[in-house]
């Protein structure tokens, strides 16, 4: 009986193993009319794309019927599609967009309020074709909750790099403003710091917390309720000790700067990219090169604050004076870096401007005259590589994740076919299929 027993169980545990195989083995077939399986380079025609398991597997030409690579393969008909890996923003905000409720809403929404309100953002962004996100500044710990939920499969979003609360000096950008003081003194994040021995404290306590990259204001803002201007703030010895620390732990910094004065020095420094970048200059660019940093142009915060300014009442006078100045100014400063030849990553500062709509970005810089094929790899290519992702993220290659977006047209042709994708799928999951 024993004996019998015991066979049984084995018997009964082969299957069980079996089963469970099966049920991990996921194969997936698309069919691509067109594909851009490495952006920079042309695209392919009428190409076969498996995925198993989330990982693209085989890119084999022609459309292959699905039951010669697996039997129980499941066909994706995007044959009357263009097909390229999904689009990374190297610049969001998650848990807010600007707008003339956000006095109101720091009073009444809780904190499951705000982690609510970012997972549904983080769904908008997702649905618009882009699969990975940078989340450069916001509460810490509904930040690392969402990315962490996301991560996990309780929520649908886009994979995030989380930064937290910024590392920011007293009074400056990044420093909670526009308040009565006993509450400046309730929102003040432990991030905020004076002095390089503090700074580095307080990006220490940054990665101890959650954070995967440390975001630094090395200058001034424009949405800053402050008239404390857009030039540097953060001085070198700050800005050198927050590097420093931050890459002795493994992370990358990411710099908040206007003012030329501040970008270099945070290029100085050594930081790994610099946001906004409104006033580069000569010096600017050549140290762009000498440190290999990327520039994330954030074309669309400059373009809606302006608009904002021009057609609202809501802004104080302070930053409606900022908005249509250094706004007006983006676009010439970013022609010239681009000329230059300065490494480029996608960012649009959405949370500035309203989330989901993050390929209109594409379409700035297109006008800028960037080219579609330079767009569309600082949005795949680069962005995987300033998050140190290369190997995994950016193309459709073998080994990669699996993604992928498809849109109706070429965006080679015409960028503007970015704003309305029909097909997302992340991690082989498909989350939108028109």
């Amino acid at each position: 009986m024993n004996t019998l027993l015991k066979t049984i169980c084995l018997g009964a545990l082969a299957t069980t193993s079996l089963i469970s195989t099966k049920v991990l083995s996921n194969t997936q077939v698309i069919h691509a009319g067109s594909i851009l399986p490495i952006p920079g380079k042309p695209p392919l025609k009428n190409q076969t794309l498996v995925i198993t398991d989330g990982i693209i597997t085989e890119i084999r030409k022609g459309f292959v019927n699905p039951q010669e690579i697996a039997k129980n393969a499941t066909l994706i008909d995007l044959s009357s599609h263009f097909v390229l890996p999904g689009l990374m923003d190297m610049h969001v905000h998650l848990q807010g967009e600007f707008s003339p409720k956000n006095d109101s809403e720091k009073l009444r929404m809780s904190d499951a309020d705000k982690l609510v309100k970012s997972a549904y953002f983080a769904k908008k962004t997702l649905m618009a074709g882009f699969t990975t996100v940078r989340d450069l500044g916001g509460s810490p710990e509904q930040s690392f909750a969402l990315r962490d939920d996301i991560k996990k499969g309780f929520l649908q979003g886009p994979r995030i790099i989380a930064a937290g609360s910024n590392v920011a000096v007293t009074g400056g950008h990044g420093d909670v403003d526009g308040m009565r003081p006993d509450l400046l003194d309730m929102h003040t994040a432990q991030t905020i710091c004076d002095g390089p021995y503090d700074c580095r404290r307080a990006t220490r306590r940054a990665i101890k917390y959650g954070a995967d990259v440390i975001k630094i204001t090395s200058t001034g803002g424009v949405l800053s309720d402050t008239n404390t201007g857009t030039g540097q703030q953060m001085a070198d010895d700050e800005l050198t000790e927050v590097v420093n620390a931050a890459h002795a732990l493994g992370r990358k910094v990411a710099s908040h700067a206007h003012a030329a004065t501040g970008i270099n020095a945070a290029l100085r420094a050594g930081v790994d990219s610099i946001e906004h970048g409104s006033y580069a200059d000569e010096e600017s660019i050549k140290l762009f090169k000498q440190t290999g940093a990327y520039l994330v142009p954030t074309l669309m915060a400059g373009d809606t604050v302006v608009d904002m300014a021009k057609n609202s009442n809501f802004m104080s006078p302070v930053i409606a004076a900022k908005a249509i100045r250094v706004g007006g100014d983006m676009i010439a400063n970013f022609k010239r870096s681009v000329k230059a030849g300065v490494k480029i990553a996608y960012g649009t500062d959405s949370g500035v401007s309203r989330h989901g709509n993050n390929a209109r970005e594409a379409v700035l810089m297109y006008q800028t005259g960037m080219q579609p094929n330079e767009i569309i790899k600082s949005a795949t290519i680069n962005a995987a590589d300033l998050i140190g992702k290369s190997d995994s993220l950016g193309t459709l290659e073998t080994g990669k994740i699996a993604d992928i977006i498809a849109v109706d047209n070429s965006p080679l042709e015409n960028i503007e076919a970015l704003l309305d994708v029909d097909f997302v799928m992340k991690s082989g999951l498909i989350i939108k299929n028109k």
